[in-house]
C-alpha cells in the first residue's frame, strides 16, 4: 500500500505573473493534484498576482476552465475557495498597501513567492517585498530559470535579491530535478550494488542527454529570440542532469552535500574556447516541415523576421576528473523534433573480447536508458540469446521498467514536489547561487565562441533530429546517438 503523502504546514503561495503561461498550465494545476491528495491545509491560500484588471471571481472562472478536466466540480470548487487574485505591477506603488495587509492577515504562515515572471522583473519585485516587510519569518521566494543571460547578469541578480532574501529564503527552481527519474537516479547508483562500481571511466564509453521537444517556439518567440536553446536549456536543465550522473556520491542526501558534489562537476567541467567551439559544438536552427504529422513553419516565419538565434544544441562535454577522464558527455537539445523525449544514455564500454561465431549476430553495448518523459522509467539493454534451435543467435532486449506500470499510478508532476519542498524549506533539489555562477563561466565562452565566429545556425527541417553537423559530431568518435526503437 502507497503511504500518504506527508503534511506541509499552511502557507500562502503567491504566484506573481499568475495569469501566464506556467502558472495556468504547471503551477496551478500541480497545486490543484495536491490539494486532491490532501496535502494543502484548509487555511492555506494561493494567490495569483499579474497586471490584468481582476479579482477572485474573475481569476477563479479562469482557472476554472483550465482545471475542470482533472477532477469533478465539486472537488473543484473547494480549491479555487483557497485561491485568491491581486491585480499589481512590480513597477508601480498601485495596490501594494492592500496585498502587503493581505499577507500580514495570515502572520504564521510559511510565504512562498513564486516569480513566474520575465527575469528583468525578479529585482523590482523583490525589492517591493523587502519594502513591505514581507521577507520576514518563514518567507521564500523562488526564482524561475534562466537567472540572467551569461554571468554578469545572473551576478546582478543575485546581488541584488540576496539584499532582500538570504540565501536559505532562495530557491533557484529547475524542475527537471523534480523529475521521478531523476529522483530514481540517486536510488540507482547509490542503493544498488550493480551500478556504482562500474560508474566510471574504466566500464563507461560514454553518456547521452537528450531533452527534445516537437512543438515550435509558438507564443513564446519574443523570449526564446532572445534566450535561444544554450541559455534555455544547456545552461540549466542539461547542466544540472549532467550533475547528478556525474557527481560523487555525497555523504548523505542532506541539501548541501548534494549541491556540493554538483558544484564540483561543474567546475571540473573542460572549457570549449573560441578554438574549440566549432569542433565541440553544433547550433541549428529549424526550417519549414513536417512535425507531428502537419506541416510547420520555420522560426524564421513563426518569429517574423531573420534570426541568428539557435533552436537547437548539440555538444561534447568531458569532465576532467579522476572518475569522468577520457568518457564523453554528448548533450542535445533542440525544437522541431521528430519526438518528444527527454532521457539519459548511460552506454557501458563492450566487452573486452567476443567468444560468439559472426553468424550469431553482433554484440552490442549494455545501454542504461532513464527516461524523464514522457513516459518515465528505466531500461537496462541487455544482450541474450534469442530462443530456438537452429544454431545460437545474439538479440538485444531491454529489462524495462514504466513507473506508471510497476507502481499503478501516474507519476505526479515535478512542480508537484518542488512547490512543496518550498513550503517545507527542502533546498535539496533547488540550485545553489555557486552552481548558477558555475554553470555560466562554462556557458559564457561557448556563447562568445559563436558570437566571434559570426556564423548563422545550421539549418534543418523540422520534423529532422537537427544538422547533419549534430550526427557528425558524435560519429566521428565511432558512435551513434541512441534510438529506443532498436
Amino acid at each position: 500500500m502507497t503511504a500518504p503523502p506527508p503534511s506541509v504546514e499552511a502557507f500562502d503561495l503567491v504566484i506573481f505573473g499568475g495569469t501566464g503561461d506556467l502558472a495556468l498550465r504547471k503551477l496551478l494545476p500541480a497545486m490543484f493534484h495536491r490539494f486532491l491528495d490532501g496535502q494543502i491545509p484548509p487555511s492555506s491560500r494561493i494567490i495569483g498576482v499579474a497586471r490584468e484588471a481582476l479579482d477572485d471571481a474573475g481569476y477563479r472562472a479562469q482557472l476554472r476552465a483550465s482545471l475542470i478536466k482533472i477532477c469533478d466540480a465539486a472537488k473543484l470548487d473547494q480549491f479555487l475557495q483557497q485561491v485568491f487574485y491581486r491585480p499589481l505591477d512590480a513597477r508601480k506603488d498601485d495596490g501594494w498597501d492592500d496585498f502587503a495587509a493581505l499577507i500580514a492577515s495570515e502572520a504564521g504562515h510559511v510565504r512562498v513567492f513564486y516569480l513566474s515572471t520575465s527575469p528583468n522583473l525578479f529585482v523590482d519585485i523583490c525589492n517591493r517585498l523587502g519594502g513591505y516587510g514581507l521577507n520576514q519569518g518563514k518567507s521564500r521566494v523562488v526564482l524561475e530559470k534562466p537567472i540572467g543571460r551569461d554571468l554578469e547578469s545572473a551576478n546582478r541578480i543575485n546581488d541584488a535579491v540576496g539584499k532582500v532574501f538570504n540565501e536559505s529564503q532562495t530557491f533557484r527552481i529547475d524542475h527537471y530535478l523534480g523529475k521521478e527519474t531523476v529522483q530514481n537516479l540517486l536510488v540507482l547508483r547509490f542503493g544498488n550494488a550493480l551500478f556504482e562500481p562500474l560508474w566510471n571511466s574504466a566500464h563507461i564509453d560514454h553518456v547521452q542527454i537528450t531533452v527534445a521537444e516537437t512543438v515550435g517556439v509558438g507564443h513564446r518567440a519574443g523570449y526564446y529570440d532572445h534566450a535561444g536553446a544554450m541559455r534555455d536549456m544547456v545552461q540549466n536543465h542539461l547542466l544540472q542532469l549532467l550533475c547528478m550522473v556525474a557527481m560523487e556520491p555525497p555523504a548523505s542526501l542532506a541539501p548541501d552535500a548534494v549541491r556540493d558534489e554538483k558544484l564540483k562537476v561543474l567546475n571540473a567541467l573542460q572549457p570549449i574556447d573560441d578554438a574549440h567551439v566549432g569542433q565541440f559544438t553544433v547550433r541549428g536552427q529549424y526550417r519549414a516541415g513536417v512535425a507531428e504529422g502537419a506541416s510547420v513553419p520555420g522560426y524564421p516565419d513563426e518569429l517574423g523576421s531573420a534570426s541568428n538565434t539557435e533552436t537547437f544544441v548539440a555538444l561534447k562535454a568531458q569532465i576532467a576528473n579522476w572518475r569522468w577522464a577520457g568518457v564523453p558527455f554528448y548533450l542535445r537539445t533542440g525544437k522541431r523534433l521528430p519526438e518528444r523525449v527527454s532521457e539519459i544514455v548511460v552506454a557501458f564500454k563492450p566487452v573486452p573480447h567476443s567468444i560468439f561465431d559472426a553468424s550469431s549476430g553482433t554484440l552490442t553495448q549494455n545501454r542504461l536508458v532513464l527516461r524523464l518523459q514522457p513516459d518515465e522509467g528505466v531500461k537496462l539493454w541487455l544482450t541474450i540469446k534469442h530462443p530456438g534451435p537452429g544454431g545460437l543467435r545474439l538479440r538485444t532486449v531491454p529489462l524495462d521498467m514504466s513507473f506508471a506500470e510497476a507502481f499503478g499510478a501516474q507519476q505526479p508532476d515535478a512542480y508537484e514536489r518542488l512547490l512543496l519542498d518550498v513550503v517545507r524549506g527542502n533546498p535539496t533539489l533547488f540550485m545553489r547561487r555557486d552552481e548558477v555562477e558555475a554553470a555560466w563561466r562554462w556557458a559564457d565562452p561557448i556563447l562568445a565562441g559563436w558570437a566571434n565566429a559570426n556564423e548563422a545556425p545550421r539549418p534543418y527541417a523540422a520534423g529532422s533530429w537537427g544538422p547533419s553537423a549534430a550526427v557528425a559530431l558524435i560519429e566521428r568518435d565511432g558512435r551513434t546517438w541512441h534510438d529506443d526503437s532498436e
